[in-house]
């Protein structure tokens, strides 16, 4: 796919510098002569998403670091969940500005109350004071170039009910209006949890207004536009957030612990799912948001992120990056391949002496060097991707570490643990494998 930009891009920013008027110390946006105008239209038996005019193709991330990477490597789109990043500041200049001053647009997100949160459907109060909310938001941020389409909510149906909650529908509807109303140069995209029958078929009754269907689905990425279709989805739709397979749809353990998918194997997983939305939606699906952009603890540190904690891009980056252009990154991220480690998946005697060893190579022929950490496993589970607290680790387990081998000792205290290897090429590329074991 080709990159598409503004035309005449360095003389769009001199006039961007010209139309800048101030923002205040209060954290109001940049105030802008124009803003842009977003469009969907039919476009043979799929949809065409134009913006000032011109075709405009969705690379998306989620996530708000490593921006200058992304689009260097050929992203278009940052997807956010709620409006309060907005307020925030990078390099002295709002969110916006800076996403802007890149050539990147953002989804911009809309938070919508979760009844798992405490959010009351029935409640006139908390209702009214969303709308009033959404209405404001909408308001303030509709005149910025770098808006490209309206985020309202994210997995915000009930869980248990097939078809999500009806009133939850019916207030989105409301909402999607409120937002028409406030800006008709903008589409509003709703993101749920899995393209099922009942739920998608539940939105379409309930909520009519609504312009791009946005679907969040892991193991069910792949076939996403083939599901919509049988459901009978006729408006465009995005694959909002994918990566590998979720923690609850992978093997485990005897003791109940999740077998996270190797790095190569997630790798392959994002470029085969963004290859094959994009063809099986023919023209319905305008983009994809890879998950995540970043780092995060949930079930571990290394399952969602595409990068490291300590700011190091994994193979999921590159595999993104020849997504969007065709062409891998100049310098791809070193690789882990088979790993014997005789306790992965066993159970060892406490302070017992263990031992393991790993492939690793580099496209590159780059010098890399190998971590190896003892970890607790997470008990720190919540719903949804919730924040997770980080569970504690042993490096002074590791006794003897030479390359690609460790030698340590298994923890004194009973319990599940994870042997974690991380590799670094010295450039900015790594990979991460763990290995979950049981002390006795």
């Amino acid at each position: 796919m080709l990159s598409v930009l503004t035309p005449g891009r360095s003389r769009g920013l001199r006039r961007l510098a010209l139309a800048f008027v101030f923002y205040s110390a209060a954290g109001c946006v940049a105030a802008f002569a124009q803003a842009s105008v977003v469009k969907i239209a039919p476009a043979g038996s799929g949809w065409k998403l134009t913006r000032n005019g011109q075709p405009y193709e969705v690379r998306g991330i989620s996530g708000f670091e490593h921006l200058d990477l992304a689009r260097k490597l050929g992203a278009t789109t940052i997807r956010m969940w709620g409006i309060d990043k907005l307020e925030s500041s990078v390099n002295g200049r709002p969110f916006l500005d800076h996403a802007h001053s890149l050539g990147l647009t953002v989804l911009v997100g809309i938070w919508v109350g979760h009844e798992r949160h405490g959010f009351n459907y029935s409640n006139p109060s908390q209702v009214k004071s969303q709308r009033d909310a959404v209405r404001a938001a909408v308001r303030k941020y509709k005149n910025h170039p770098a808006v490209l389409v309206w985020g309202l909510g994210n997995e915000m149906e009930d869980p248990r009910n097939a078809g999500g909650n009806v009133k939850v529908w019916q207030e989105l509807e409301v909402l999607a209006k409120i937002i028409k109303e406030e800006d008709p140069n903008h589409p509003v995209c709703t993101v749920i949890a899995a393209a099922t029958n009942a739920k998608v078929s539940s939105l379409m009754e309930h909520y009519p207004s609504i312009d791009i269907l946005g679907v969040n689905a892991y193991a069910a990425a792949v076939g996403t536009g083939r599901t919509l279709a049988e459901v009978g989805w006729k408006k465009p739709f995005m694959l909002t957030e994918f990566g590998p397979l979720g923690h609850w749809e992978v093997g485990k353990t005897s003791w109940n612990a999740p077998l996270e998918p190797t790095s190569r194997e997630k790798a392959r997983r994002y470029l085969d799912t963004h290859q094959t939305v994009m063809k099986d939606g023919a023209g319905r699906c305008l983009g994809t948001f890879p998950f995540t952009w970043g780092q995060k603890q949930e079930t571990t540190g290394t399952w969602y992120g595409m990068f490291l904690k300590t700011g190091e891009k994994l193979p999921t980056v590159d595999a993104m990056a020849f997504a969007w252009t065709g062409k891998w990154p100049a310098n791809r991220s070193p690789l882990i391949g088979n790993v014997t480690f005789p306790a992965f998946k066993q159970r060892v005697k406490a302070g017992s002496a263990q031992t393991a060893r790993a492939e690793i190579s580099d496209p590159e022929n780059d010098r890399w060097t190998a971590t190896w950490i003892v970890q607790s496993e997470s008990t720190d589970r919540r719903t949804g991707g919730d924040k997770e607290a980080e569970p504690p680790a042993f490096p002074e387990l590791t006794k003897k570490a030479s390359g690609n081998q460790v030698e340590f000792t298994a923890p004194s205290k009973p319990g599940a643990y994870r042997l974690f290897l991380y590799v670094r090429d010295g450039k900015g590329g790594a990979s991460a494998d763990n290995f979950p074991f049981f002390v006795e």
